[in-house]
C-alpha cells in the first residue's frame, strides 16, 4: 500500500506516526522543529488521512505498510516516532527489522493489549448523518452527546472534509476501525526483542502507563530510557516544547 506523506527538512531520515484516528496533520508544528535538524516524513497509516481505505487493519499489515515505504524512499536506517496506536506499530516495526532503523521513539504506549475504550467515540461520529449534515458546528452538536471534552473534539473533527460535491465525509475509515477495533488494542504482534536505542516518552496523567509497566517495556526494549512529562495522552500536544526537546536530546546525543 502507498501511504500518503508530506516530507520536510533535510539530514538523518525522521519517521513520524500518528495515533488512531489521527493524521499525519497532528504533527504539522512540531515537523517544523525536527525539520531544522532532520528530513522529516510524515506519514498516514492506511485508513487514515489521505492513505488508502482498506477492509485489512491491524499492526503486522501496518508494519509492512512501513516497511515498504522505507524501501521505496529509499531511507537509510530512520528514526521512527510514534504515538499510540504509532508507538504499537513502531514497536512491532522494530522488532521485525532491528536493523532498519537507528531509533525507536514511543509516546504513551506500551507493548501490551488495552481494553477497548474508544466505542463511545465511534458512536459518535457515527451518529453524524453525512448526507444531511450542514455545517462543522453542527458536528460538534452531536459528537458532543457522546464526547465531553471539546479538544477531543475537536482532534476528531479534523477528520471531516468537504467532498468536491460539496458533501461531507470521513477521512478516517470508520467501517475497517470499527471491524478491528480489538486488534489495534491488541498487544505485541511480533516476538523478539528490540536491543537498539529506545525512548518511551510517557504522560504523567495519562491511564496507558500503570505500575508495572516499566518492566514490560524493558523485556522487549532492553536499552529503552522511559521519560514521563507532566501531560495526559497527548503528550506532543500538551507539553510540545519539553517533547521536542526530550526527543531532539535523544536524537543528538553523543
Amino acid at each position: 500500500m502507498k501511504l500518503h506523506y508530506r516530507k520536510s527538512g533535510a539530514g538523518r531520515p525522521l519517521i513520524i506516526l500518528h495515533g488512531l484516528l489521527g493524521s499525519s496533520d497532528n504533527w504539522f508544528s512540531l515537523a517544523k522543529v525536527f525539520a531544522e535538524s532532520f528530513e522529516v516524513y510524515l506519514v498516514d497509516q492506511r485508513n487514515h488521512g489521505q492513505s488508502p481505505h482498506s477492509a485489512e487493519f491491524n499492526y503486522p499489515l501496518m508494519v509492512e505498510d512501513l516497511h515498504t515505504f522505507i524501501e521505496e524512499h529509499n531511507l537509510n536506517q530512520p528514526a521512527i516516532i510514534g504515538h499510540s496506536m504509532g508507538g504499537k506499530t513502531a514497536m512491532n516495526f522494530a522488532v521485525k527489522y532491528p536493523t532498519l532503523l537507528s531509533e525507536l521513539i514511543v509516546v504513551d504506549i506500551v507493548p501490551k493489549a488495552y481494553p477497548v475504550h474508544h466505542d463511545h467515540i465511534l458512536d459518535g461520529m457515527h451518529a453524524i448523518d453525512l448526507a444531511s449534515l450542514t455545517s462543522r458546528t453542527e458536528a460538534d452538536t452531536i459528537l458532543s452527546k457522546h464526547v465531553s471534552e471539546p479538544d477531543v473534539r475537536q482532534f476528531l473533527l479534523k477528520n471531516l472534509y468537504r467532498t468536491s460535491e460539496s458533501k461531507f465525509a470521513w477521512r478516517v475509515n470508520l467501517a475497517a476501525i470499527d471491524a478491528h477495533l480489538e486488534e489495534i488494542g491488541a498487544g505485541m504482534q511480533t516476538e523478539g526483542t528490540y536491543t537498539g536505542p529506545a525512548l518511551f516518552i510517557m504522560g504523567a496523567h495519562s491511564n496507558y502507563f500503570a505500575a508495572g509497566d516499566e518492566g514490560t517495556i524493558k523485556s522487549i526494549f532492553p536499552k529503552a530510557k522511559i521519560v514521563t512529562l507532566e501531560t495526559g495522552h497527548w503528550v506532543q500536544a500538551e507539553k510540545p516544547v519539553e517533547f521536542s526537546a526530550t526527543v531532539l536530546q535523544f536524537l543528538n546525543r553523543a
